[in-house]
């Protein structure tokens, strides 16, 4: 109806906030907008606005929060505009009685387990009028064949699994994600068989904890054989990427898996969090500094080009100098190629919320400029190892800061702009990295 009246096509604008979990997400809410007659668009100032939200830390809940109140002021100029909430923060208790009392602007709000149902949501709020809520506490359903509008044609996310098991003591992800269950081999391999038809050559297998895939199963598949799988059954897939892994579950054949193919990626990211032993008994990461770097030890021995990431929280509780001066020590003797630093966000219903012993604000913040200065300086001199060397680079995008230039990205997942046109996009390129520049490179073209 409201189409006829605009006499266009009703436009649809969707925001992601968090993890590539959250980026696939939006990928089948776009689809399922565009089945229904929408169409996509950059501006806020759609038809019906999306927000896919996230809460590993407190600061993502407040991004909303102030996104919401523009939001407010798009809806009083054009009152026909729709606004939908939807995602991890959406489970979070108390969220969603806040945004009934104080934004009751919004239309829509739904979860992470029931994304499948925004059409039906979408109807019985234009029926039924009023704020349409759909929240499910946890859910034992994998809803298969969702429609997805992918941002890339030839990589794209698959989720293997949703959920974990592991509830770090400090992470909310159990609670607003749910416990594990893990898609069936042949449904992943059937949706990735579509995708390399489709023209894709890269896919990142994403889970809360890869290494945990395949236990929820009837009949249980390890990580490790499902890669191979993927890798003999489809064979137009190029490059296979996947995260994120938990130190406790990486296990030897998955090494070795990774060592003989032809396919996965030399990368991996596998998150410290501190290299404490004493804080990570704490974190409940079932680890302690030793294991973790024989782990590393383990890796390296089988892949020496491999490039490792990390994830480091400061300032958890009771983090002393020396369990800081631990977490640096790892770093120096792993030498990651890139590491995402966190400061510690308290996150209410989480153990370590109600941990005594919270580290002053002013103690974290000088720990964490030593930590980056730590991890640029480091991720520095590795960068600037690989100058000279020609890498295969699958090329992104076109780049907006160079004009001529192109983006795209190496095996072990570094960035490198060289010249070249649009034409490129989706295809791989040898490339001589001329130039590091500490975290990325600048290259030509190797003929």
């Amino acid at each position: 109806m409201q189409e006829k009246l605009l006499g266009r096509k009703l436009t649809a604008c969707i925001r992601t906030f968090g993890c590539q979990m959250n980026a696939r997400d939006s990928e089948k809410l776009l689809g399922i907008l565009e089945e229904i007659g929408y169409v996509e668009t950059e501006s806020e100032n759609a038809d019906f606005v999306l927000y896919n939200t996230c809460t590993v830390r407190e600061n993502a809940n407040l991004k909303v929060y102030g996104r919401l109140g523009y939001l407010k002021k798009c809806k009083e100029a054009n009152p026909q505009m729709l606004i939908a909430l939807c995602g991890c923060m959406m489970q979070e208790a108390g969220v969603v009685e806040k945004i009934k009392k104080s934004y009751r602007f919004v239309d829509i709000i739904f979860g992470t387990h029931n994304i499948f149902k925004l059409a039906e949501l979408l109807y019985r709020h234009l029926t039924e009028g009023g704020m349409t809520a759909d929240i499910w506490e946890d859910t034992s359903q994998i809803v298969e064949e969702l429609p997805v509008e992918r941002k890339y044609p030839f990589k794209s996310g698959v989720n293997i699994m949703f959920g974990c098991n592991n509830f770090c003591s400090y992470c909310i992800v159990p609670y607003v994600r749910g416990r594990e269950r893990s898609r069936k081999p042949e449904d992943i391999i059937a949706e990735v068989q579509k995708l390399a038809a489709d023209g894709v050559s890269e896919i990142m297998l994403l889970g809360q904890n890869v290494n945990s895939y395949g236990k929820t199963l009837e009949e249980p598949v390890t990580f490790a054989q499902l890669l191979c799988r993927i890798e003999q059954e489809v064979p137009d897939i190029r490059r296979i990427r996947f995260m994120t892994s938990h130190p406790k579950d990486l296990s030897d054949e998955l090494i070795a898996v990774m060592k003989d193919s032809k396919k996965i990626c030399r990368q991996l990211h596998l998150p410290l969090q501190s290299g404490s032993s004493r804080i990570l008994r704490l974190m409940n990461r079932r680890y302690d500094k030793e294991s973790y770097l024989k782990l590393v030890d383990k890796i390296r021995t089988a892949m020496p080009d491999i490039a490792l990431s990390t994830d480091i929280i400061v300032g958890f509780p009771g983090e002393t100098e020396a369990d800081f001066q631990d977490t640096l020590d790892v770093i120096r003797k792993v030498r990651f190629d890139s590491a995402f630093t966190f400061i510690y966000s308290k996150r209410t219903g989480t153990p370590a919320a109600a941990m005594e012993d919270q580290v002053p604000k002013s103690v974290v913040k000088d720990r964490f400029d030593r930590l980056l200065q730590e991890v640029q300086a480091i991720s520095t001199e590795i960068c600037a190892a690989g100058a000279g060397r020609v890498e295969e680079v699958l090329v992104e995008e076109v780049n907006t800061q160079e004009e001529g230039y192109v983006t795209g990205r190496l095996s072990g997942n570094a960035i490198v702009h060289f010249p070249g046109g649009p034409e490129l996009i989706g295809t791989f390129v040898k490339v001589r990295l001329t130039e590091a520049k500490g975290f990325y490179y600048l290259g030509e073209i190797a003929f």
